[in-house]
């Protein structure tokens, strides 16, 4: 008796716990959005489950269903060995994943094209600009508009469209804020654009989804939404750094290095991303020849 009670109130409480880390985790990551890109993909990550679970309830459910009927007990079951042929069943068997694919095709149709990376936001407040450079093995983010640069720090607006132009200064890496939405790659000497918005203030993790090599796990930033007026502050403050961001100071940041703190630069050198992207391809032919 006391090992049944022991048994249930274990099963008890590991249901509790497992029910716990299902509902936090459920406000974090993809399926936690913050934003309208990330909220549109949790939208079609559910359709598409919707659409599955309509097939596989009824298939699992049949499946108990026959394996009780046609139990070795049950005398009322009909045993039809010379059965062959069927356009009934035919009809359904076919039908159903032709209704699947049509309905999934059709969601990654549409959502492929509203969801395009470079594709603007809808908003009427103008986009940031932010320049990403991928390194080994930390983050670069230049404000172009704003004249100041941030390491393994992202600072942006609520509510604001977030223009990305990315690119790498050494090998591809993927540049990911769950939160917010979709990934994508960086590559060197290329560019990428991806457009991204935060509605809700927080403090939100982005990361590489690519293995980038020994400092793959410390290459991790905070991205940080905070108001219009914070924002603004933030901007003033970085431009009271002594430290100014120039080509002789790229070169030392792409140097590799493992857990790189935060720090901000008081101004950057114009068109230093574009050299960022060159330079890449400069050294790739001087390589090769």
């Amino acid at each position: 008796m006391q090992a049944a009670q022991k048994l249930r109130h274990a099963c008890r409480t590991s249901l509790i716990a497992v029910s716990c880390v299902l509902f936090v985790s459920c406000d974090r990551g993809v399926l936690g959005p913050k934003g309208p890109i990330g909220r549109a993909e949790k939208l079609i990550l559910f359709d598409a489950t919707a659409i599955m679970l309509a097939v596989i309830i009824p298939v699992i459910v049949l499946t108990l269903v026959f394996a009780w009927w046609y139990r070795a007990g049950n005398k009322r079951a009909r045993y039809l060995p010379d059965w062959e042929y069927s356009g009934r069943i035919e009809m359904i068997v076919w039908s159903i994943p032709t209704l699947i694919v049509l309905f999934l095709g059709g969601m990654a149709w549409i959502g492929s094209h509203d969801l395009d990376p470079p594709r603007p936001v809808e908003s009427q407040i103008p986009p940031l600009e932010i320049d990403v450079v991928s390194m080994d093995w930390k983050w670069l983010f230049i404000y172009p508009g704003k004249d100041v640069a941030a390491v393994n720090e992202l600072v942006v607006p609520v509510r604001t469209p977030l223009d990305f132009h990315l690119t790498s200064s050494s090998v591809m890496n993927s540049f990911f804020i769950p939160e917010l939405g979709s990934q994508i790659y960086t590559m060197a000497g290329m560019t990428t654009q991806l457009v991204l918005q935060a509605d809700v203030p927080g403090v939100y993790v982005g990361r590489s989804a690519q293995f980038s090599g020994d400092g793959f796990s410390d290459m991790q930033f905070n991205v940080r939404a905070v108001s219009t007026e914070d924002f603004d502050k933030w901007v003033a403050v970085a431009k009271k750094q002594t430290a100014p961001l120039d080509v002789s100071g790229y070169a030392s940041l792409t140097q590799p290095s493992h857990a790189d703190a935060p720090r901000t630069f008081s101004s950057v050198n114009p068109g230093l991303f574009d050299y960022a992207v060159m330079a890449t391809t400069m050294s790739t032919k001087a390589e090769s020849q």
